[in-house]
């Protein structure tokens, strides 16, 4: 600013512009000599004190003190403002009336020409009710947090961007538990394989989800969890200065994880037997079918060879052996009757609901199931699930009877080849959009020149009576298909024979 300018300026603004600005200042001002002797006060001064100017001019400042201003705190203060610095904190003060109130203080020594104190200006807001409010918030702050936190579920604030704002300690359990250093991540990725991109689904942040319930294979000891997640959104406004004209809000989402592990368990012990005579039923029943099946497929064998017989007696119109044709044709008659006889006591199969499975679980089912028949044959299973696997589309029973085949043809191949090494290995994997199943055992193997073979009816590299028949392959292969899905022998494994097995996930769409 150049010379004239200032100049101008000092002619502009006088003497009784400060003061009317001080005068008129909404903040409470005094100026004090250097004993705090109070000199001067503005209106402000006397709003918030209750002390008009007649009554507070020549007394102390220590007038407005109150005991429960800690001694320390005036020490430092003067310790402060005696060295030539602003002093600035909070002192309890009280009005002429008795009221006490909080207030923000803002000391600064005035100094002379020779640079030493003559006077001391201060300034003072009465910021009790934002005291009061901002402790209360404080404290329900303090309320939330120690609620969240006695809580026996696990409670989780995510932002959009998954950043985790809010935890409770029983969260921070399943850190430990688990071994994933974000937990809530690993159940958004399981939940997203359910529901989709959470964040997407404008209907879905209106109405939440609650008990959905996710099941986590366990690595070593920890065996298997069961997790109940529930999820809420709410919105938040935003406190950013630049938003104060233009509100905006933020979406968070209020996870929560219950552990439900003792409940799925009880619930299992009680499903197990149930299973467990189910199978067995729906086993008995395709052990007739098997049976009857296969005596027609006998029976079969014999009546095509009477059909070609008068097939060819017809083409050599042979008049000699008239008595042998009726005799062949009667043959064929009964044989056809008797076949549509047996026919007619092949029992169906009940069909049971198609519904989302989690094939882990299914597979677990039928492992137990097995654990009798593994221990009698000494057969050790190693069991390779994924931790979280998406539901495929399916009926659970004609998959429990799909895996007991595929772990019967396995533990059948150990017995057959007198394996020293006796594992059956089961694992499960996601692959894009597909649930990939794996049975391996240690057995013979299938040879190459059999394996287009093994799932035609009747076929089986176990010879039985002179002849070869079995529909145990057949049967796996039709339920693979009626799920829509593929089966094949890995042509790569050598150490015995190794199932793999594909389905499709199961879509949110057709939940």
């Amino acid at each position: 600013m150049s010379k004239k300018s200032a100049e101008h300026l000092e002619t502009e603004i006088t003497d009784d512009i400060f003061l009317n600005a001080v005068d008129q200042s909404p903040i409470a001002i005094s100026i004090t000599d250097k004993k705090a002797n109070i000199l001067y006060v503005n209106p402000a001064f006397s709003t918030v004190t209750g002390y008009s100017e007649l009554e507070i001019l020549g007394k102390n400042e220590s007038k407005l003190s109150y005991k429960s201003t800690p001694p320390e705190i005036y020490e430092e203060l003067w310790q402060t403002i005696s060295n030539k610095q602003i002093w600035r904190g909070h002192l309890v003060n009280r009005r002429k009336q008795g009221e006490r109130y909080l207030a923000d203080v803002t000391i600064t020594p005035i100094l002379d020409n020779a640079g030493e104190i003559n006077h001391y200006i201060g300034m003072h807001r009465d910021v009790t009710q934002s005291y009061f409010s901002e402790q209360q918030a404080n404290n329900q702050k303090k309320l939330i947090e120690s609620v969240i936190n006695a809580s026996p579920v696990a409670m989780v604030v995510l932002d959009s961007t998954y950043r985790i704002i809010i935890d409770n300690q029983m969260y921070q359990t399943l850190i430990s538990e688990l071994r994933h250093d974000e937990p809530a991540l690993f159940f958004i990725h399981a939940l997203q394989q359910e529901f989709g991109d959470l964040w997407a689904d404008p209907t879905l942040h209106s109405r939440g989800f609650s008990n959905h319930e996710i099941r986590v294979e366990g690595v070593g000891q920890r065996g298997t969890r069961w997790f109940s997640c529930s999820g809420n959104w709410f919105v938040e406004d935003d406190t950013c200065a630049e938003n104060f004209f233009f509100k905006q809000s933020k979406n968070y989402l209020l996870l929560s994880i219950s552990d439900v592990t003792s409940q799925r368990q009880q619930q299992e012990k009680l499903q197990m037997q149930t299973i467990q005579n189910m199978m067995a039923e729906e086993e008995h029943i395709r052990s007739i079918r098997e049976t009857l099946l296969g005596a027609m497929h006998q029976m079969r064998l014999p009546l095509n060879q009477v059909n070609a017989a008068l097939q060819i007696m017809v083409q050599r119109n042979d008049s000699q052996n008239l008595h042998l044709k009726v005799l062949l044709t009667q043959v064929q008659q009964m044989g056809e009757d008797a076949l549509n006889t047996l026919q007619r006591c092949v029992p169906e199969i009940p069909e049971s609901a198609v519904m989302p499975v989690n094939l882990n679980q299914l597979l677990h089912q039928v492992i137990r199931l097995f654990s009798h028949k593994f221990l009698a044959n000494g057969i050790v299973v190693d069991w390779l699930p994924n931790s979280i696997l998406p539901s495929i589309l399916g009926s659970d029973n004609k998959l429990r009877m799909l895996f007991k085949q595929l772990i019967d043809n396995a533990v059948d191949a150990m017995n057959r080849a007198s394996s020293k090494e006796r594992v059956i290995k089961i694992g499960t994997a996601v692959e894009n959009d597909w649930v990939c199943v794996t049975i391996a055992d240690t057995g013979s193997g299938i040879p190459i020149n059999q394996r287009s073979k093994v799932f035609e009816p009747f076929f089986t590299t176990q010879t039985q009576g002179g002849f070869q028949s079995g529909m145990g392959l057949v049967m796996a292969r039709e339920i693979v298909n009626q799920h829509d899905g593929m089966i094949e022998i890995d042509a790569n494994y050598t150490n015995g024979c190794c199932f793999n097995l594909r389905f499709p996930v199961c879509t949110k769409n057709t939940r």
